[in-house]
């Protein structure tokens, strides 16, 4: 009697403790129990140590560490009907466990299915350029957009990032097309822009050189010389009348006295 006593003992005892043991619950920094007592939301507890009323109560661990989740591949057309695919990254959490748990069923699965009509809708209202050129301006409002959505659920969605761009082949060699003749204006720009500062350059030059004859023949001597430099071939270089003038007409000045040394005297009239 008394062993069998014994036993009872032994296991009420177990299942007490047990039930002692059900009761304390250890939760995380980063996580909360949402506590339902009857079916009846008694609120968020954590992190630390806690204890639950067997039957009666009811935990709910959430995670509020940032949630990294990848957008699928949408196929999306643009504003100016270009087929596109694209995809994206968000990164959300959760900032108030009791309204992720009573007012959503799976938040994780929701916040999935908003950012996938968010896109597609935000994308198809903007033209391929300005998707390619403004990303973050876009990445912005898919935050906005998606964050105002999934608020009422507890949560919030930090960053959306579009990470790529999927274009078809034959927008891609349009593209190329166009970035080639874009280089190719650019080119004849800047060659243009070459040629009217070199024309300019000339131009006060023959200037300075039409004021002053002699830089001409200073230009013609330093020419000699950079020709001189070249000895394997031997080159003709037509000599300017201006640079032997002034030496022909003091050979004429020459010739006139020899023929005439006694020059006539100068007549002088004074008026008055």
């Amino acid at each position: 009697m008394d062993a069998i006593l014994f036993g009872c003992v032994g296991i009420v005892g177990f299942i007490v403790l047990m039930v002692v043991l059900s009761s304390i619950k250890i939760v995380p920094e980063y996580e909360r129990g949402v506590i339902f007592r009857l079916g009846r939301l008694m609120g968020a507890r954590g992190p630390g140590l806690f204890f639950v009323i067997p039957i009666l109560e009811r935990m709910v661990r959430i995670d509020m560490r940032t949630i990294t989740m990848d957008v699928p591949v949408q196929e999306v057309i643009t504003l100016d009907n270009v087929t596109i695919k694209v995809n994206a990254v968000l990164y959300f959490q959760v900032i108030d466990p009791n309204a992720a748990v009573t007012r959503v069923m799976d938040f994780i699965r929701a916040t999935m299915q908003i950012a996938q009509t968010t896109l597609r809708s935000v994308v198809g209202q903007v033209e391929l350029d300005e998707l390619l050129a403004q990303r973050e301006k876009i990445n912005q409002k898919l935050q906005h957009i998606i964050d105002e959505q999934t608020e009422p659920w507890g949560i919030k969605v930090t960053i959306v990032e579009i990470k790529d761009v999927e274009l078809p082949n034959t927008m891609q060699r349009a593209m190329a097309k166009q970035a080639e003749a874009e280089r190719e204006k650019r080119a004849k720009v800047i060659h243009a822009e070459g040629e009217l500062q070199a024309s300019k350059s000339l131009a006060e030059a023959a200037r300075i050189i039409a004021s002053e004859p002699a830089t001409l023949q200073l230009r013609y001597l330093q020419t000699l010389t950079e020709v001189a430099v070249e000895k394997n071939s031997t080159i003709i270089f037509p000599l300017p009348v201006d640079t032997i003038k002034t030496f022909l007409d003091r050979m004429n000045g020459q010739s006139e006295t020899r023929e005439d040394p006694v020059a006539p005297p100068r007549t002088v009239r004074l008026d008055g």
